[in-house]
């Protein structure tokens, strides 16, 4: 068929989304572009700035620090891509380590059937969670703050009343222990370095989370569920199996963390964990999340997280007041915000 056409009239816009996009646009829209960048300028500085940071023990060190942050981070970004919050993170990752020590030492069960216990009772709680916003609706803001003050309470209170005091101590002592540490408390030497093994532990989640989020229909649902909720209703997506699923997985990376932290220095306080929930948020929102969700990665929280650990190190290397530290937190949070939106703005991605 002849399509007829009127001299001078403008040809018919071309379908856009076969139109070929620039490389450095595509670049742009990835959300952990910014944080690479800050993760690359903040590396340069504090080797420049110290002759610490460089060194083989001081790489380990600032490592670690991101390893178990960034373990907390990737899965907090996951859920804060599907369009929730968890307040309770931090606190769960206390609660295993103390879980896991008060059933050995205290009550002598075994090592293993303890961890497995610990990781089913946190597994639970992410449940809870889950379930509690899903069915009543409400924020999960609320829900997770009303969790993490129920965890800090049974942290403290109980932890005082089964051993007298505010922290379990003895883990060396109990059976298993050292096969324990292999897995969640060694150090393994690469390249002159050092390593924990949780900086092994916090790539494999970062990597498998990747692949969770851009290669699999479960990622899919995250991004529908945090950025057009209701079309992922209309569409069939099982919103509140997924939402479920995500408190779910904050929660055991809460126990992966409090495992790696138990195993590393046997021993676990009652507040450990406490106040660091805000901080895998930041991790999250300087990779590249939104507060909004529906749009974020987990190599951009593992990323924000590495900036964190560069950060906390690279301050005591300095030697500068440690209480620098916050106004950091706050300033990156500001800052990682508006290059977002700045970004996001400039390469055309829709909130």
């Amino acid at each position: 068929m002849t399509v007829l056409t009127t001299p001078g009239a403008a040809p018919a816009p071309a379908d856009e989304r076969l139109a070929r996009t620039h490389p450095l646009v595509r670049l742009l829209r990835r959300p952990e572009i910014g944080a690479l960048v800050a993760a690359l300028a903040i590396f340069v500085y504090f080797s420049v700035a110290t002759s610490a940071f460089l060194s083989p023990a001081g790489a380990a060190t600032w490592l670690y620090s991101a390893s178990l942050f960034g373990i907390m981070a990737v899965a907090v970004a996951l859920l804060m891509i599907g369009g929730e919050f968890d307040l309770s993170a931090g606190a769960m990752t206390g609660t295993t380590g103390l879980l896991v020590g008060a059933f050995t030492t205290q009550w002598g069960m075994n090592l293993w059937l303890a961890m497995l216990l610990a990781l089913l009772i946190a597994l639970t709680v992410g449940a809870f969670n889950g379930f509690l916003v899903v069915k009543t609706g409400i924020p999960s803001f609320i829900v997770t703050l009303g969790t993490f003050f129920i965890l800090q309470g049974l942290n403290l209170a109980g932890t005082k009343l089964v051993t007298g005091q505010v922290a379990i101590q003895g883990m060396t002592l109990v059976p298993g222990f050292d096969a324990g540490k292999v897995i969640f408390g060694s150090t393994i030497p690469v390249a002159g370095l050092n390593l924990k093994v949780s900086v092994f532990w916090w790539l494999g989640i970062t990597a498998v989370a990747s692949w969770i989020l851009l290669r699999t229909r479960y990622g899919n649902w995250i991004f529908a569920i945090g950025g057009q909720l209701q079309s992922a209703v209309q569409t069939g997506v099982p919103v509140k199996r997924t939402r479920i699923g995500l408190f779910m997985g904050t929660a055991a990376a809460g126990w992966l963390v409090g495992m790696l932290s138990l195993f590393d220095v046997a021993t676990v306080q009652a507040t450990t964990g406490i106040g660091q929930e805000f901080i895998y948020i930041i991790c999250a929102v300087v990779g590249g999340c939104l507060l909004t969700g529906g749009y974020g990665s987990a190599i951009g929280a593992a990323l924000g997280a590495l900036i964190y650990g560069m950060i906390l190190q690279g301050i005591v290397f300095a030697q500068w007041d440690n209480n620098w530290l916050k106004a950091f937190l706050g300033g990156m949070l500001l800052l990682a915000v508006l290059v977002n939106l700045s970004v996001r703005r400039q390469a055309g991605v829709r909130s």
